[in-house]
């Protein structure tokens, strides 16, 4: 592995875990053994440094949905897959489900970087969940901003894990699976009507 991926590697780790704010590039040549001129010779500044692992870290968890989006089902089952597939990353790559939630609270202009990596992917889960609240399949609603409010949830209970490490306890897979199945539960009761709804009956709202 080169120095450029050994730096993000460590970048992405520390940022997704102590946080940007607790960050320094000093720290992090000491812990790669080598000089902070040679972390500002690929990255020229830290707000680079966070720019380049927002823009590979988004690529990577991009890249993991799309495939279980093109092998999950229809309907909820493809919601299910999702949840499964984030916190498969939970447990095997927590600093990158941490790094979302560090961008999230950093606002702008990070926070706004990673939204426009994310936005094909975005415009893809609106349009399926637009068509599923079409076909009755779904509670009518708003897609972008039921969007917003999975993607808040899910992010959540899936970084409980990293949380529950931050204060002494190591989560089991047990505790790990109990949450990730009410969460599955959870989202099925808001999202799928107890009797399929008529096409037409009940509207979505527009964007």
């Amino acid at each position: 592995m080169g120095t450029e991926e050994r730096v993000l590697d460590a970048a992405t780790s520390s940022f997704g875990t102590r946080g940007y704010d607790a960050t320094s590039l000093d720290q992090l040549a000491r812990d790669l053994g080598i000089r902070k001129q040679t972390i500002l010779y690929y990255f020229p500044s830290k707000l680079a440094l966070l720019d380049a692992v927002i823009d590979r870290s988004s690529a990577d968890i991009a890249q993991v949905l799309e495939s279980t989006i093109e092998h999950a089902g229809d309907g909820f089952a493809r919601i299910e897959a999702i949840v499964r597939a984030v916190f498969r990353l939970a447990i095997r790559q927590p600093e990158l489900l941490g790094l979302l939630r560090e961008v999230s609270r950093l606002g702008s202009p990070a926070a706004g970087r990673l939204l426009q990596n994310f936005e094909p992917l975005l415009e893809r889960a609106t349009g399926f969940l637009e068509a599923e609240m079409d076909a009755g399949r779904f509670r009518a609603s708003d897609a972008r901003l039921l969007l917003v409010s999975v993607y808040s949830t899910v992010v959540g209970v899936a970084t409980e894990v990293e949380v529950l490490r931050a204060v002494g306890i190591e989560p089991t897979l047990r505790s790990t699976a109990v949450r990730r199945r009410e969460l599955i539960n959870f989202l099925r009761a808001a999202l799928v009507p107890d009797e399929p709804i008529k096409p037409g009956r009940a509207p979505r709202k527009k964007r």
